[in-house]
């Protein structure tokens, strides 16, 4: 694949934000880049200025991992930023045979739903690499009701394209700054998805603020940590989150959130359950009058 462009891009913003003090290099003279220079990476990483003059431009062709390990040292990469720049290289010395150009629609298989279903009280959903959600229980549901009334259901568009985000997530930022993060992960590893493509086409000409996230090359997984919501229902609360990828399901995973007991966070999930059921039950009178 020719995926020069990325890589090169990918590289160059990272020797950008390493400064030589930071990478112990002593400093002469005035410098014209606020980053590390070309030749002083191939010196770090123990290669020659024209082996990573070459990489830099986005030749990744048939570097070996050990030279990779050298670079993403030299440029202090973390695991995710190591893993996605060894993804970039495999796609770089893919041959087309080995690509799937198109990946198989994800279904989610029924012993997952009973999974998902079966926890009553933690909000949990099953979504692809686009961020569509496939599947969720009635707390997740509940929990982004809003997200629910986009057709697809997709949490990265609601982020850009719903004003109503910002109130959701009292950490926009960090949200978006991830989720983009995410996305940046996946192209690198799916690059011929060609329905993830076109959704980062269509938020890079939608959204100014994706736009710019895009052109950090930054990159996320999605793991454990803490989100903040404010829910229009039940105010404000602190989950904790976990994310499993599923083995026999490429590119799907597990999302459940979760408080400890006794928590005000708990409290709000139980309020949420009961604002829930209120919800359910007057859509079922209401279908009821109308069939009438």
């Amino acid at each position: 694949m020719d995926n020069r462009a990325e890589v090169s891009a990918f590289l160059k913003s990272r020797r950008g934000r390493i400064t030589p003090e930071q990478a112990g290099l002593p400093v002469y003279g005035h410098r014209r880049v606020p980053g590390l220079r070309r030749g002083e990476v191939a010196m770090l990483a123990g290669v020659s200025v024209e082996y990573y003059t070459r990489m830099e431009r986005g030749d990744l062709s048939g570097v070996s991992d050990r030279v990779l390990d050298a670079v993403a040292q030299a440029l202090r990469l973390d695991d995710t930023e190591r893993d996605h720049l060894h993804a970039l290289a495999r796609a770089a010395s893919a041959t087309p045979a080995r690509v799937q150009r198109r990946p198989k629609k994800a279904t989610v298989r029924p012993s997952v739903l009973r999974i998902i279903e079966g926890l009553h009280d933690q909000p949990a959903y099953v979504r692809n690499n686009r961020m569509d959600i496939l599947a969720a229980n009635p707390l997740a549901r509940a929990l982004h009701y809003e997200v629910f009334e986009q057709k697809p259901v997709n949490t990265c568009r609601f982020v850009f394209l719903d004003p109503r985000a910002t109130r959701l997530y009292p950490d926009w930022e960090r949200v978006a700054r991830n989720g983009v993060g995410a996305l940046r992960v996946e192209v690198a590893r799916n690059p011929y998805d060609r329905e993830l493509s076109n959704m980062i086409g269509e938020l890079s000409t939608r959204s100014d603020a994706f736009r710019t996230l895009w052109g950090a090359h930054d990159v996320h997984v999605f793991t454990e940590g803490t989100k903040r919501f404010h829910h229009p229902a039940v105010g404000e609360m602190e989950l904790v989150h976990e994310s499993l990828d599923l083995s026999g399901d490429p590119g799907l995973s597990i999302t459940v959130y979760s408080a400890a007991p006794g928590t005000p966070a708990a409290d709000a999930l139980k309020l949420l359950a009961s604002w829930a059921a209120t919800q359910d039950r007057d859509a079922a009178a209401s279908q009821a009058d109308t069939e009438r």
